[in-house]
């Protein structure tokens, strides 16, 4: 018997859902394996930490400055503000998506807003010698350089795992369906079995 709960059931209920569309129950359907990253799970964990004390501190250092930079570098800094900030939003629950619902068209998207976008607009921070670096700023900058590479390296790892196993599962259904007895065989051998066949 469950015990009461002080929550409201109608409160109780919106959570149950929201917390059942980030984590399913079952992310094994076929292979049996979890292919979330483990490492990429935890960077992601201390970065949606880290980006309020960075959005915090830049929007600061960025107030300090504003009026001792060109109007251009106002202009450029406050953009490069803004739109690191939306999109590593974004960025973050694309990454929570694909990696914990082993995703892959929303891990790509991570990866891509990663390499594309916070990429540039933070080495654009970091190494342009217009703009004045308050002595926060560098560490700030490079402690979410360090993240930003860290998780990239990470989602392009359990990206290439969860290709791979989507492809053995769809070369194995392929098999399966052309009345192929193999219950007996692993995965590599229905992958083997598969490639020496497309090669004859």
């Amino acid at each position: 018997m469950a015990a009461p709960t002080p929550l409201p059931p109608s409160l109780r209920r919106g959570l149950v859902a929201f917390s059942g569309s980030l984590f399913i129950n079952n992310k094994t359907w076929d292979s049996g394996t979890v292919l979330s990253s483990l490492p990429l799970q935890m960077m992601l964990y201390f970065n949606v930490y880290y980006f309020p004390v960075w959005c915090l501190a830049e929007g600061i250092m960025l107030h300090l400055k504003y009026h001792l930079l060109p109007w251009h570098y106002q202009f450029l800094l406050v953009t490069a503000f803004l739109i690191l900030s939306l999109a590593e939003g974004s960025r973050l629950y694309l990454g929570y998506l694909g990696n914990l619902q082993e995703k892959v068209p929303e891990l790509a998207g991570f990866l891509l807003l990663s390499f594309l976008i916070q990429l540039p607009l933070l080495l654009f921070l970091l190494t342009d010698i217009q703009v004045i670096h308050l002595p926060l700023e560098v560490p700030m900058h490079s402690l979410f350089l360090v993240f930003l590479l860290l998780e990239m390296v990470a989602a392009f790892l359990a990206l290439r795992i969860m290709t791979k196993q989507l492809a053995a599962q769809f070369y194995l259904r392929q098999f399966l369906e052309g009345g192929g007895d193999c219950e007996h065989l692993s995965v590599e051998e229905v992958l083997s079995a598969q490639a020496s066949s497309l090669e004859s």
